[in-house]
């Protein structure tokens, strides 16, 4: 397998372009991988390190993995994503299910962090977390809060789609597309 690497600007242009269509974000720990979608993501530069900054609900088993481990690959697809894979990890818990192998989804050993890269969503970008950080939905303006945390006012009932985010800073470490050597399938 080859990895042809990548800029930061390559990066930035292939993952603005597929998180509206559904992009993976990976976590291993205690001898588990899960990958779930996301939607929301950041290239650029802080601290002068490049970085990936993804968001990730409090309540889901992506954060637990992430907090065990601080290492995470973002998986983008070339192309449009399979639209099994994006239902079956945006929608189910790795608590429950090995998404993976429920997508037949291939993992192919990452190059310098834990977390494997996804043969199917070929563009892998490699991160350690520099830094996290719990967002205040209080700060946020009323028009952002009633769309996406309408249930996080005072006496509202509790459902875990709308807890806080964790924002995590990864610093990339390295970043590729995965392509098949001459005669692999």
């Amino acid at each position: 397998m080859n990895r042809r690497k990548l800029s930061l600007s390559e990066i930035a242009a292939c993952t603005a372009e597929a998180l509206p269509k559904g992009i993976l974000l990976s976590s291993a720990a205690d001898g588990k991988v899960n990958s779930m979608v996301i939607g929301w993501g950041t290239v650029g530069v802080n601290w002068n390190l490049p970085v990936f900054a993804a968001y990730v609900r409090v309540s889901r088993f992506t954060r637990e993995l992430l907090d065990e481990n601080p290492e995470f690959t973002v998986n983008v697809p070339l192309g449009n994503p399979d639209k099994n894979t994006v239902a079956v990890c945006g929608s189910k818990s790795g608590r429950d299910l090995d998404k993976l192998a429920a997508c037949g989804l291939h993992t192919v050993p990452g190059e310098t962090v834990s977390v494997p890269a996804i043969l199917e969503f070929p563009v892998t970008v490699e991160c350690r977390i520099l830094y996290r950080q719990q967002e205040d939905i209080s700060l946020l303006p009323e028009e952002i809060r009633s769309r996406f945390y309408p249930h996080s006012r005072d006496n509202a009932p509790s459902d875990n789609s709308k807890d806080p985010h964790v924002t995590y800073y990864g610093q990339i470490l390295s970043a590729y597309v995965l392509e098949p050597e001459e005669g692999e399938a």
